[in-house]
């Protein structure tokens, strides 16, 4: 029992050391590729944990080729473009300047009613308001709108528009995050002026507070009688 323990201990921070040196790209685009490598990892990790007469050595050394095979060929597929179209797949464009590309839709094997599906998924119902549709290589389908359909924006209404920052927590669950603070262009001595001007003297009483992409300041606070929140805004 204690071998099997430190064999999925060991194995485990294995898989997830090797998971991070694929890096956030590689697991958010998923190709076909990709996938098999990550079931083959599962794979080879489990092999040594369910057979005891397996070398856990030979698990991981099988665990780093595919690594090294995976970092391998991501490298070649920067370099090369038909490389990387031949391992991951191009996309294909499934609507065409308003036109049904009948086509590609034979090729991927998607039937019109699985293309109205995922239209209705990216918020356009109707195929007549699409100018282009596109399978991208790891499944997803970007949708471009034909230009009256386009929602406006303030620049299409020659509207000023302040500049805006990205969302950040300044506090939460009472605990402090100065590298927040300093992100927003915030400092301690403001938060705490602002928390102050609320009544709140402790960040403990806090148990949310973040600044929106206009530099608001938006609090709740902690109900110690049925952990429920308050939102006040400054």
């Amino acid at each position: 029992m204690t071998i099997i323990l430190i064999r999925t201990v060991i194995l485990y921070l294995v898989v997830l050391f090797v998971i991070r040196i694929m890096g956030k790209a590689e697991l958010s685009k998923m190709s076909p590729f990709q996938l098999i490598v990550v079931f083959m990892i599962a794979e080879l990790a489990s092999i040594p944990i369910e057979t005891p007469d397996v070398s856990i050595l030979t698990g991981v050394t099988a665990i780093f080729t595919l690594l090294l095979l995976q970092v391998l060929i991501s490298y070649l597929s920067i370099k090369s473009e038909k490389f990387k179209n031949f391992f991951n797949g191009k996309p294909s464009v499934l609507v065409d300047k308003g036109d049904i590309n009948q086509k590609e839709l034979k090729k991927l094997r998607i039937t019109i009613n699985d293309l109205m599906e995922q239209l209705r998924i990216g918020n356009t119902p109707s195929i007549s308001d699409v100018e282009y549709a596109i399978m991208e290589s790891n499944g997803d389908l970007s949708i471009i709108p034909k230009a009256e359909k386009k929602p406006l924006t303030p620049e299409d209404m020659s509207l000023p528009k302040e500049k805006e920052i990205m969302p950040v927590v300044f506090i939460s669950d009472g605990i402090l995050y100065r590298k927040n603070i300093q992100k927003a262009g915030w400092n301690e001595k403001q938060l705490a002026d602002t928390l102050s001007s609320l009544s709140i003297s402790n960040y403990t009483q806090v148990f949310l507070a973040f600044c929106d992409e206009q530099s608001k300041l938006h609090v709740f606070l902690t109900n110690k009688e049925n952990t429920a929140a308050r939102e006040v805004t400054s």
